[in-house]
């Protein structure tokens, strides 16, 4: 690309949002990140994007004329054609909030905005995990879950862009709760659910006279993370890694049911597969031959994705080549 061919990336999160710059992506040339703080509403975190892509886009020493298109990846419900946000559960102060117009008065370019799964999806197939292949699925495990897919090459979105809500999927009856419905897909098998399921299970560990370094969370009443529930697996608390083999357990049946709907060549997991390895996995992939068809589950690959961290910046970017 040349320097009139700039590509800015934003990618949102409940917890923080990356502003990024590129040429040619997957390659990023300048970043900013900061904490996205969705309880005191919006406006605030608009403003710091438009500040930081005009602080980055100063300290490369470039004008905003450079830019050619912005691509925004966050969580959905949103109008991915009007480029509106929808009070995503990671940003429920968000509503209805006019993102792409409101880039694009801005810095007078094109916004394109795109759910961070099938963004996602994207960003792994063409530069991560899943070159190469013509039908993917690409799961973000994280504080909630939900699914992008590749078929033929290309991302299937559905018919109003809601393919592959698998989170929705009600596995049981009862359970943790996620997509607000109990015994939900993301209810069992995400960072939310886990932290639902680590409470239940450390206060039952306890009762038990059972030790765990996630106790003194119990006694204080500060919830217990994800990241924490996998800190302490990694130092060999028992209760931990229980709590690690259930949720990779109901993952599996996630990964099942899409490897039998689907029939993709691989299965890509983002976010907390990144970080946990087979702590998830493994039980993951030992359900999920058992429930699949062998036929399906046969050809179908299950691998953590390849671009780690900077998942979320390549996403964005994804979005601002005009997915």
């Amino acid at each position: 690309m040349t320097q009139s061919k700039l590509l800015v990336g934003i990618d949102i999160g409940g917890t923080k949002t990356a502003v990024v710059l590129s040429h040619q992506p997957p390659e990023v040339l300048a970043r900013a990140e900061f904490a996205t703080l969705p309880a005191k509403g919006p406006q605030q975190s608009l403003n710091q994007i438009k500040k930081s892509v005009r602080e980055l886009l100063a300290e490369k020493e470039w004008e905003p004329g450079a830019v050619m298109r912005i691509g925004v990846s966050c969580g959905g419900p949103l109008d991915r054609v009007q480029g509106i946000i929808q009070s995503p559960p990671n940003l429920p102060t968000w509503e209805n909030i006019p993102l792409k117009s409101i880039l694009e008065d801005e810095f007078k370019v094109e916004c394109l905005v795109e759910n961070d799964a099938n963004a996602g999806a994207v960003a792994e197939h063409r530069f991560g995990a899943g070159q190469g292949c013509q039908s993917m699925v690409f799961l973000t495990m994280g504080t909630g879950l939900g699914a992008g897919i590749i078929t033929d090459g290309r991302l299937y979105r559905g018919a109003n862009d809601l393919a592959g809500e698998i989170g929705h999927v009600r596995l049981t009856r009862s359970g943790p709760i996620g997509h607000n419905k109990a015994g939900s897909a993301e209810g069992w098998a995400s960072g939310g659910g886990m932290a639902q399921l680590a409470a239940q299970s450390v206060a039952e560990a306890q009762r038990k006279g059972k030790k765990s370094l996630l106790a003194d969370h119990i006694r204080t009443g500060k919830p217990i993370t994800a990241r924490e529930v996998g800190a302490a697996a990694r130092k060999g608390d028992v209760v931990a890694i229980e709590i690690l083999r259930s949720t990779g357990e109901r993952l599996g049946e996630v990964l099942a049911i899409l490897t039998d709907v689907l029939n993709p060549e691989r299965i890509v997991v983002g976010g907390l597969a990144m970080r946990l390895g087979d702590f998830l996995l493994e039980p993951a992939r030992r359900v999920m031959q058992r429930e699949a068809l062998p036929q399906t589950a046969s050809v179908c690959q299950v691998v953590p994705a390849a671009l780690g961290e900077s998942i979320g910046d390549v996403a964005a970017l994804a979005v601002a080549m005009g997915i």
